[in-house]
């Protein structure tokens, strides 16, 4: 048995919601398949959201929950395998065996941060061990920051952060050879420079104790770093998505979500890695009206066919 309907999305974090109360509210018949692991379910509050600042996570996904079942949105707990082309519909197949065929899906399956592979480092995700200076840096302001660089881009998290707090320590193995230029300018506003590679992350109460490979200990309060995007659509792969060339290989999406396949719509950080909460509505937003303006479209095109053919 397949299920009909007019849109399905997969994923159910904030961009997937989004999507679907604008497709909700259009009066489309919207079933979203949420896989439970959105970006942030290790932090416990979320900031640089307008109005929410300082909400739990949890607590605006089960919000936008309630708001799109308000709507006639169905949500429910699942895992793709599969999203196939049917000609003028798709066909999602969920790991259970369920087939859902719908005129336009939705990806909103978020991304997954590949963090370096140091021991204690991933424990602390979230709490000590953070990532956006802008959702988390309000609150270890003014304590002892580090910043373990994965490249030379990490740089500039470095002065982001050093916007912070006075005393940053910024472990630059990875971004090595540094040249005299950009380590002059770290300097220059007193950012102490560790160039051995660090061994492990220790937690210490309500901080971190960082060890270098010379056993050198750095007692700090939260230490930045940024994990490997990583973008799995392995369920969509025989879509042949058009993907950019960045960080995460993510999905080539215009304004209104449209991807390189005329029902496929795209939200979130499948599109952006590097989009926070609001970014991410905003997105889902747009996507979910896209889909909805795609369908609109063929409504009426199928409408004309038919009383041409009446005719």
């Amino acid at each position: 048995m397949t299920n009909e309907w007019d849109a399905v999305i997969i994923g159910g974090g904030v961009a997937g919601l989004s999507a679907a109360q604008m497709l909700g509210r259009s009066r489309r018949r919207t079933l979203v398949i949420d896989g439970g692991q959105p970006r942030n379910r290790f932090a416990t509050h979320m900031h640089g959201v307008l109005g929410h600042d300082g909400l739990d996570p949890a607590e605006l996904l089960d919000r936008g929950r309630a708001e799109a079942r308000g709507y006639g949105v169905q949500i429910i707990a699942g895992t793709v395998s599969t999203v196939a082309d049917d000609g003028d519909r798709m066909l999602v197949s969920r790991v259970d065996g369920t087939v859902d065929a719908a005129r336009a899906v939705i990806l909103a399956t978020g991304i997954r941060d590949d963090l370096p592979d140091l021991p204690g480092l991933a424990d602390g995700w979230g709490r000590t061990v953070l990532h956006c200076p802008y959702c988390h840096g309000w609150e270890v302001a003014d304590r002892r920051l580090g910043v373990l660089a994965t490249s030379a881009a990490s740089l500039h998290q470095v002065e982001l952060v050093r916007q912070l707090s006075p005393t940053v320590t910024a472990f630059i193995a990875a971004a090595r050879p540094l040249s005299d230029e950009p380590a002059d300018r770290l300097a220059s506003r007193g950012v102490e420079l560790v160039p051995d590679p660090v061994r492990e992350v220790v937690p210490r109460g309500d901080g971190i104790t960082v060890v270098t490979d010379e056993g050198t200990e750095y007692e700090l309060d939260a230490i930045f770093t940024g994990g490997t995007p990583v973008i799995d659509l392995g369920f969509a792969g025989g879509l042949d998505l058009a993907r950019s060339d960045q960080p995460g290989a993510p999905l080539m999406a215009d304004m209104r979500g449209a991807t390189s396949h005329p029902r496929i719509f795209a939200a979130g950080n499948v599109t952006l890695p590097f989009a926070n909460v609001p970014v991410s509505m905003g997105t889902g937003s747009m996507a979910g009206a896209g889909a909805n303006a795609m369908l609109v479209a063929e409504d009426f095109d199928r409408a004309v066919a038919q009383v041409t053919t009446g005719r």
